[in-house]
């Protein structure tokens, strides 16, 4: 079975640091592209940051220059380094892993809460 078992979230005050770890299982992790997704309540997902299997990455301009997606094949693992937090990065985040269009995979969520 694939499982993405998510860490890290938790309550943090604005200007703070989190970072986030994706843990994959059941999958070749090298071959997939890995993103952080959120979605706060009320809103649609959004796509936070992805790193492909050949280590490019994009980043949503809302949080470019403050978080930094990575990965860790070895550790078959993907981390979110998230810097000066604000309220409205609080959300929901989640874990992705896909391959191609048409399928993919996703952690159950980790709760990041910033306060003001």
């Amino acid at each position: 079975q694939v499982q993405l078992v998510e860490s890290g979230g938790g309550l943090v005050q604005a200007g703070g640091s989190l970072r986030l770890s994706c843990a994959a299982s059941g999958i070749i992790f090298s071959s997939y592209n890995m993103g952080w997704y959120r979605q706060a309540p009320g809103k649609q997902r959004e796509l936070v940051a992805v790193i492909r299997s050949g280590g490019s990455t994009n980043y949503a301009d809302s949080v470019n220059g403050r978080f930094t997606i990575s990965r860790d094949d070895a550790k078959n693992t993907v981390y979110l380094q998230m810097n000066s937090l604000k309220p409205e990065d609080t959300a929901a985040y989640y874990c992705n892993a896909r391959r191609t269009i048409v399928g993919g995979y996703w952690g159950q969520g980790t709760q990041v809460t910033v306060s003001s």
